[in-house]
């Protein structure tokens, strides 16, 4: 598979695992991909799988109970050695079958739900790794490309309508509300989308961090399609 992610300042690539858990964030580069052309039938274990909520957590339990074609069997072993992986790393990897997220339609003005453009925050240590097996994958977005939402002028002002207290405890209400992890992308922005079969680390905002956190955002499923994403 040709690697069309090379070049890109924001994404290191690599072509283990191991690079890929030790390999140090540093520059504009807080994104890795372990690069790989996957084998396998993914789109035959979606259809196997039940559908049980919006979004259905597919334990190692459920993976194993599927009966699969030679090439079905193929993509479970290959999701099957990705959670042993994560597992063995330390992780705590979710396997789900989605068919939405929830979306943020409170608030008119600005949106706050995984659809839009966001960082992820910790307080530990962490990265957060994904990796997306069928379906649409998710797009990522360098610092210079996007507008932290809250300090774009109309919007502050509305949000400050809304918290109508003391100016000294507005930035604490961003945080509490989690609008400061929101961001709009310039007129001229260019997504990259991270793909199908490929294991991403992408940087989060936590004390230790040396880097800026990965801006990225959840696909808009396509209608009767389930994306398979492993996620931590």
């Amino acid at each position: 598979m040709k690697n069309t992610f090379s070049g890109n300042a924001q994404i290191g690539v690599v072509s283990t695992f191991s690079e890929l858990i030790n390999l140090n964030f540093n520059g504009d580069m807080n994104a890795l991909c372990w690069h790989r052309d996957l084998l396998g039938d993914f789109k035959e274990i979606v259809a196997k799988l039940e559908l049980k909520e919006n979004i259905t957590e597919v334990s190692v339990e459920d993976l194993l109970a599927l009966q699969l074609s030679k090439k079905g069997n193929l993509g479970r072993e290959m999701i099957l050695k990705d959670i042993q992986l994560l597992t063995d790393f330390g992780a705590s990897p979710c396997l789900n079958l989605l068919k939405s997220y929830e979306r943020d339609e409170e608030l008119n003005f600005i949106s706050t739900d995984v659809y839009s453009y966001h960082i992820d925050r910790s307080p530990i240590e962490t990265d957060t790794f994904l990796c997306t097996y069928h379906g649409p994958a998710s797009d990522i977005l360098p610092h210079d490309q996007v507008e932290q939402k809250i300090l774009i002028p109309e919007i502050r002002e509305k949000l400050k309508k809304l918290h109508d207290g003391p100016e000294a405890e507005f930035e604490a209400f961003l945080e509490d509300y989690f609008f400061d992890l929101h961001y709009q992308p310039k007129s001229a922005a260019k997504p990259v989308n991270l793909g199908s079969g490929h294991l991403w680390r992408l940087a989060v905002d936590h004390p230790t961090q040396q880097v800026l956190p990965c801006v990225h955002r959840a696909p808009t499923e396509k209608e009767g399609e389930y994306r398979l994403l492993l996620i931590c």
